[in-house]
């Protein structure tokens, strides 16, 4: 009895260890892909609170905003708005047509 359970044990390590040698390859492979996901995510998580930071403290970088990429400017100030800060798109108009004049 203790010969049929021995070697009953040892077609399950030899099965559990074969398939342990398949996995790696296709468990290395998905999480490669996993980390450069999450590295991308990080990197653009960090962009945009650095872009945010300069436009919420920069008048003068939020106006070139404007000519460049209006549609990210128009993001910033509905996310202040969203917060309940209003009147930073006023006194930036308010600001930017008296330099015109």
């Amino acid at each position: 009895m203790a010969e049929i359970l021995s070697s009953d044990l040892d077609e399950i390590f030899g099965l559990t260890v074969s398939f342990i040698r398949m996995a790696p390859s296709s468990e290395l492979i998905s999480r490669k892909i996993f980390k450069g996901i999450l590295a991308l995510e990080l990197v653009g998580i960090t962009g945009a609170f650095f872009l945010f930071n300069k436009m919420n403290t920069s008048q003068d970088f939020r106006h070139t905003m404007s000519k460049r990429f209006p549609f990210i400017l128009e993001v910033y100030y509905k996310s202040n708005e969203w917060a309940g800060l209003y009147g930073i798109r006023e006194h930036d108009q308010e600001k930017w047509l008296s330099r015109k004049n």
